[in-house]
């Protein structure tokens, strides 16, 4: 399908369970992510419970009023806070934060990720030590067009994904200010810096 692999811009994949999909490119990971979460349930040790597809690591903390929804796997010093709800297939590898009212479908984050609160990810794979301050948005859908599906303007090819839902690929160390929109289909370098109401959407002109 083209497009980058996530083992290219996520350093410390290979030391993850997702080790095994460090060569397909984000959408193919995100479409699947129902069965890669519910597939990496099994394997997990005694240090996390298991209940209803949602793994939670003794270390982790969900705070009463957070709402997950299986397949889920919650790592080592996660903090999940009131009002933040997770769903659709979400793995998220120690240290990730989800702050209040923060909305996380379909997606893979990885250590010491933020979100810090109010934002929505959707169908998407963020990088280490990600930081997304209050309100921005991943998007996940092409609402304004007729043809809905994702095509990248990536190295100077335009790339087909063949799929109608794919957020975004963060490499590692983003950071994206507050009230900032990222559109279907984006795909950020490692220490990609997005400014407070910023816009990034890297699609083609015309789809």
């Amino acid at each position: 399908m083209g497009g980058p692999a996530l083992g290219d811009w996520i350093a410390g994949l290979s030391a993850t369970p997702l080790q095994g999909h460090a060569h397909l490119a984000p959408w193919e990971v995100t479409t699947a992510a129902n069965g890669i979460v519910a597939a990496l349930l099994a394997p997990l040790g005694a240090a996390y419970s298991v209940a209803e597809g949602i793994a939670l690591h003794e270390s982790a903390t969900v705070e009463p009023g957070a709402v997950i929804k299986g397949p889920a796997i919650i790592g080592p010093a996660c903090f999940i806070a009131a009002g933040a709800y997770l769903r659709g297939g979400v793995w998220l590898c120690e240290g990730v934060i989800i702050g209040p009212g923060a909305e996380l479908k379909t997606a893979f984050v990885f250590a010491g990720t933020k979100l810090a609160h109010l934002n929505f990810v959707g169908d998407s794979v963020l990088g280490a030590g990600v930081n997304l301050e209050a309100g921005s948005v991943i998007a996940n859908y092409r609402n304004e067009l007729a043809d809905k599906r994702i095509r990248i303007a990536h190295d100077g090819e335009l790339v087909d994904t063949g799929v109608e839902k794919f957020g975004a690929l963060l490499g590692d160390g983003c950071r994206i200010g507050d009230n900032a929109v990222i559109a279907p289909g984006s795909l950020l370098a490692p220490g990609t810096l997005v400014p407070r109401l910023g816009l990034v959407d890297q699609g083609p002109a015309t789809q």
